[in-house]
Parts: structure tokens; sequence; C-alpha cells
């Protein structure tokens, strides 16, 4: 005959299983604070390197310096498109002329 099972025995079982569940919970809750030290580090580096560098590391003026810089260098490859277009009409000029 099966003797009926202890509630102490389940509650045992259920007590270990919540206890792996339990470690394993907390060694995430160890990587992830971890994790958010050294990412807090790298941010707090790349807001030093941000100051120095630009004079600021406040968000929206970083993006507007870029926004600047991006525009300038478009105007630069089309000026610079525009001075080889130049030099490539007065080379044809001089290959024609006897």
């Amino acid at each position: 005959m099966t003797s009926p099972k202890r509630p102490e025995n389940d509650s045992l079982g259920r007590l270990e299983q919540m206890r792996a569940t339990f470690e394993r919970l907390r060694a995430e809750r160890i990587r992830a604070e971890g994790e958010v030290d050294r990412l807090t580090r790298e941010l707090d580096q790349a807001r030093t390197r941000a100051r120095e560098e630009f004079g600021t590391d406040d968000e929206a003026e970083l993006r507007r310096l870029i926004d600047a810089a991006l525009s300038e260098n478009a105007k630069r490859v089309e000026e610079f498109d525009s001075v080889l277009r130049e030099v490539e009409t007065r080379l044809r000029q001089l290959g024609s002329e006897p």
C-alpha cells in the first residue's frame, strides 16, 4: 500500500525548487548590477570625452553640432565637385585648342 504524502515533504520539495529559483534570480541580479555599473562608467567616460572634445555633453547640443558638421560636409563636397567639373572643362578646352 502506498503511504499518503506528508504535507511537510511537499513543502520541502517546493522550498528546494524555490531555493534554486531564488539562487538563479540572485545571480542574475548580481550580473545585472555589474552591467549597470559598467555601463554607467562608460557613459561617464563618454560624457567626459564629449566635454573635452566638443565643449559639451548635452545630447541636443551634440546633435546640433553633428547636424552642422554634416551640412558643412555636404556643402564642401558640392564645392569640390564644382571645382572638379571646372578643371575637367578647362582641360577639354585646352585639348581642343590648336
